[in-house]
């Protein structure tokens, strides 16, 4: 369990975007719905929502995290699930969906505008997530939290060396490091390896590529059902 006590030298905390702060995944489960809509004379739901996971996969050394990723992962799917014999029309529409994807409107989660105004000035609070950079500082924009953080890192992927290099920007060893997010695989086990501390905030749906299949017990873990738990751990 976290307490103030288990981290004397705790000087940032890092908290995830996208599922943390915002809800984003059901917007893109959405999306998903509505492409399986478009695309089921060729193929079952099931069998396309398959396809397009594959090729997202397959596309993320290249494009990276992202909608717009998403948008081209969409058409190429259409592609190949069609055998190249889309019509454009339906290609047009899979724009208009990634172009809606990236209009949604922010909805922030239960409990977080509280536990941020709490903990501004205490500590130096960070955004460190994944994702497009122009999108992700849309969204922290329209938001309206983007005043409460002294750094927004939006990165390209969230391994080890990833959030190593995020420490070096902060001049900040990995003991006075705390992550919070709603992903054990990116925002949990790589901040655990590299000797910080993370937070799990569960979000009722995740991201297959974000599922782990293994519990993860360590001394510097904790999972909260609520962000605002956070609070009374730290105090």
């Amino acid at each position: 369990m976290l307490h103030k006590s288990k981290i004397p030298n705790l000087k940032v905390i890092a908290f995830d975007a996208d599922d943390t702060l915002f809800v984003n995944e059901p917007y893109f489960q959405e999306t998903e719905h509505k492409f399986c809509t478009l695309m089921e004379d060729y193929l079952s739901h099931q069998g396309i929502s398959q396809e397009l996971f594959k090729i997202e996969i397959a596309n993320l050394p290249l494009y990276g995290y992202g909608i717009k990723g998403y948008i081209l992962s969409m058409i190429e799917a259409a592609m190949n699930i069609s055998n190249n014999t889309i019509p454009i029309e339906v290609i047009e529409k899979i724009i208009q969906y990634g172009k809606e994807l990236l209009e949604k409107p922010i909805e922030l989660l239960d409990g977080v505008e509280d536990t941020l105004q709490a903990l501004h000035g205490k500590y130096k609070l960070v955004v460190a997530t994944k994702g497009d950079l122009k999108d992700q500082h849309s969204k922290l924009h329209r938001s309206g939290l983007g005043h409460y953080f002294h750094h927004i890192e939006v990165m390209s992927d969230k391994q080890e060396i990833d959030y190593e290099k995020l420490l070096g920007r902060l001049d900040i060893k990995a003991h006075e490091f705390l992550m919070i997010g709603n992903s054990l695989k990116s925002d949990v086990l790589p901040v655990l390896g590299i000797g910080g501390y993370a937070v799990h905030i569960p979000f009722h749906t995740t991201w297959e590529h974000e599922k782990i299949n293994h519990k993860i017990e360590h001394e510097h873990f904790s999972s909260f059902e609520k962000i605002t738990e956070v609070l009374l751990n730290l105090s």
